[in-house]
């Protein structure tokens, strides 16, 4: 069957673009042919510094034959109704199909080239590219990131031709700018397109020249007993640099490795895009870089490690000016400075902040094992380095630095690295604190930021989240569950509200009544981001709903429940006590409406009474001691086997016993019974809020 091969060829495209407008590409191609009724065997894309190309194979020469059948009116309907489904359709009467009374007509299309749909939807898709920045030139209207040169439209080996803004479509591509010919090609299909744009120079996939990097880096690194310092982020980007990427070792002056290493790596790679470089088996870096070159050079590269070196040893004074004027600085002035930096308008100063997760470290401290005043004392040192002068270069060392500065000034060990970790985890990848002191803070940290935020009305809508709370929540319920700290949620947001009485948040909140009601927000906001992460862990959604339900938030305390019910619903036992459950629900349900539930002690000695009831009644009784004392025990799973319990009685029950008894006294007992059932279950977790 025939291929597609489409090329849109352009000046560069930035790095940090290039795989996700191939993935929009593929998309859109995608929805476009499944539109038009096309199947096909495979559909590629890749994107590249200069070209974002997609191949299609197996791609059918013409889209299928269709009939549709469309319902119309019926034969005694008036005839303007007739005439108006007969303009719809464009078809007579007479052509018109009758059944059971009612008109149908049958439209038959026949298929179309794919050839001839090709020119429509690459314009389309030109036209309405989802760049998150775009750019217009020339005396044209087509936007695009960067001016578009050629557009590559190959259909089973031949040219489909069309224009877009003047670019008319060919067979004609480039290679590398540099070590190419220079000289435009022909391709036939993708296979010789490929091969063409390799022979000049250019690497078509992102995997091809990510593994030309590595294994060149590693090689270059080798001959002299060196070995490149992994970095994923940066080999995604350089790998979108250079269509011919060729590492190249250089030197740099052995003096700037006093300096700490992340400053070292970070300026290699946030202004360079260099790759660091160790001695295997020793720690720190090694006085080396590698740089990923577009070209071959002449020498082996020896120029172009030389210029690089002298370019990364400028911005290395840069840093190293920083650091030795910020030891001369100290926190003291950092700390004040931080009076005149606002934080939020509503929310006040850093200096304020810093307060306020001052004071929630001292109270988080002994519930994670922590010494209070050595968690306000780190809590007070943590945001001081956003004030030094290495942080205002480079923002991504904040927390960092101050790890680096608190130990110079002599604070303990502990201390300086919660200042350090004191942000993490930043995100799903990144590692959990387990330091006692670095978790006191880092949750204080967070939590403050949660609960200023949720006080002034800042929530996150849709996907809006411009004060990254959702990742904040999420790096709460990690700091939590990973270290197993045993902390009430309420407990945060009370003490936020005790130091905050007064305050009018920039004259938006007043009281603290306003912001307390902070608190049942932010345990919806935490349910739903517990339910996404166990989500992805396998755990049902409903699940965590169904215990969140209880009012409780202990975080542990609510995954072991979580775990134990879902151990639980995945029995037989399990599934058909929910089922019964259900049962009982409805029925109390419907009896609410009618008017309140009678309420006091289930009888077990009524005239005629069924033993299915008798059995209940004591299984339920049973069942309320045995549930409560796992529940104070918290063993969730001995709860779980309490209830398994009820599974037998409760099927008997409904087999054996009408509980809508025309007896009144029976009626308003089963009633009562079936409440003392669903009161039992309740306990353990809402479920009528499980599905199934």
């Amino acid at each position: 069957m025939p291929q597609l091969l489409l090329e849109l060829f352009s000046e560069e495209i930035p790095a940090r673009m290039q795989q996700g407008a191939a993935r929009d590409l593929e998309r859109m191609v995608a929805e476009r042919l499944k539109a038009a009724g096309l199947t096909y065997d495979g559909l590629t894309t890749y994107g590249g510094p200069r070209r974002l190309t997609l191949v299609i194979d197996g791609l059918p020469s013409a889209t299928p034959d269709r009939e549709e059948e469309l319902k119309g009116p019926k034969t005694s309907a008036p005839e303007q109704a007739l005439e108006g489904f007969l303009r719809k359709t464009g078809l007579t009467r007479e052509q018109l199909v009758e059944r059971d009374g009612v008109l149908f007509a049958v439209i038959s299309q026949k298929g179309q080239s794919t050839a001839a749909l090709i020119p429509a939807m690459v314009d389309q898709i030109v036209r309405t590219f989802p760049w998150p920045k775009s750019m217009r030139w020339g005396s044209g209207s087509l936007r695009w990131i960067r001016p578009l040169k050629r557009i590559i439209a190959l259909f089973d080996g031949a040219v489909v031709p069309f224009e877009i803004d003047g670019i008319e479509s060919g067979d004609l591509t480039e290679g590398h700018r540099f070590l190419g010919t220079g000289k435009p090609f022909a391709v036939r299909d993708f296979a010789d397109y490929r091969a063409k744009l390799e022979a000049d120079y250019v690497l078509l996939d992102v995997a091809d020249r990510k593994l030309k990097i590595l294994e060149a880096g590693k090689a270059a690194c080798a001959a002299r007993g060196l070995a490149m310092v992994d970095d994923d982020g940066l080999l995604d980007e350089v790998a979108g640099l250079a269509e011919w990427p060729t590492p190249i070792l250089g030197d740099m002056d052995p003096q700037f490795l006093t300096l700490p290493p992340e400053v070292v790596r970070l300026s290699m790679k946030v202004h360079q895009k260099y790759f660091a470089v160790r001695e295997p088996g020793k720690d720190g870096l090694a006085p080396n870089f590698l740089v990923v070159a577009n070209v071959e050079a002449t020498d082996g590269g020896k120029a172009l490690a030389a210029g690089n070196a002298k370019v990364l040893s400028a911005r290395l004074n840069d840093a190293r000016f920083f650091w030795d004027e910020d030891q001369k600085v100290g926190f003291d002035a950092w700390l004040e400075k931080l009076n005149g930096v606002t934080f939020h308008a509503k929310l006040g100063t850093m200096a304020e902040r810093v307060d306020r997760i001052a004071t929630l470290a001292r109270e988080i401290a002994p519930l994670v094992g922590a010494n209070p005043d050595e968690a306000e004392q780190a809590a007070r040192l943590a945001k001081a380095d956003l004030a030094s002068g290495m942080v205002g270069e480079f923002p991504e060392l904040q927390g960092v630095m101050g790890g680096y500065y608190a130990r110079l000034a002599g604070q303990p060990d502990a201390v300086a690295d919660a200042v350090r970790d004191h942000y993490k985890p930043q995100g799903p990848a990144d590692t959990v604190p387990t330091a006692p002191l670095t978790v006191a803070v880092a949750l204080a940290d967070k939590l403050d930021t949660l609960v200023g935020f949720f006080a002034i009305d800042e929530k996150p809508t849709g996907s809006k989240d411009p004060f990254a709370l959702r990742r904040a929540a999420l790096g709460v319920i990690r700091l939590v569950l990973e270290n197993g700290v045993r902390m009430s949620l309420s407990h945060p947001v009370r003490v936020w509200v005790e130091n905050q009485t007064g305050r009018t948040f920039g004259g938006d909140v007043g009281t603290a009544a306003r912001v307390l009601d902070t608190g049942v927000d932010l345990d919806t906001f935490f349910a739903d981001r517990l339910t996404v992460l166990l989500r992805d862990q396998g755990q049902r959604h409903d699940l965590v709903a169904a215990v969140f339900a209880l009012g409780d938030d202990d975080l542990v305390r609510i995954v072991r429940r979580v775990e134990a019910l879902a151990a639980f619903l995945a029995t037989d036992d399990g599934a058909n006590l929910l089922a019964g459950y259900k049962r009982a629900s409805n029925i109390l349900r419907a009896e609410e409406k009618k008017g309140p539930l009678p309420e006091g002690m289930v009888s077990t000695g009524l005239p005629n009474q069924p033993a299915e009831e008798t059995a209940l009644a004591f299984a339920a009784a049973a069942a309320a001691t045995a549930v409560d004392a796992a529940l104070e025990a918290e063993d969730f799973a001995a709860a779980m086997t309490a209830l398994a319990r009820l599974r037998a009685p409760v099927d008997a029950f409904f087999e054996a016993v009408l509980v809508n008894s025309d007896v009144p006294e029976e009626r308003e007992n089963r009633l009562k019974l079936l409440g003392q059932v669903r009161s039992v279950m309740g306990r353990v977790a809402d479920f009528g809020q499980i599905a199934g």
